[in-house]
């Protein structure tokens, strides 16, 4: 006598590609600080502050805004991967050593 064997387990999941948002967030930083590197070292010199005070005050300045714009555009980019999404049926499969066909220990 032999018991029924159950079918694959069968579930519906969704495929998208999203981006990661550390990447996005580092390369806004960057070409803030960038950014602040010309405006501090092109402009005519300050006499009451240096222009690595105004570097610093500058980085902060673009990074903060390199950073929410380069948000901007991941969430973005998120937000059209979900329109983009693409529903897939898959199946479990049963593993070997489930099934006890693997290889056996010495």
């Amino acid at each position: 006598m032999s018991s029924p064997q159950p079918g694959p387990e069968r579930r519906e999941i969704t495929i998208r590609r999203a981006p990661k948002y550390a990447p996005f967030l580092a390369l806004g930083a960057l070409l803030g600080f960038l950014a602040a590197l010309v405006v501090a070292y092109t402009g005519p010199a300050h006499p009451d502050y240096t222009r690595e005070a105004a570097l610093g005050l500058f980085t902060i300045l673009f990074a903060l805004i390199g950073v929410g714009l380069a948000a901007l555009a991941v969430l973005l980019m998120d937000r059209i991967s979900v329109r983009r999404s693409r529903r897939a049926v898959v199946e479990a499969e049963a593993d070997d050593a489930a099934e006890g066909s693997g290889p056996t220990a010495p």
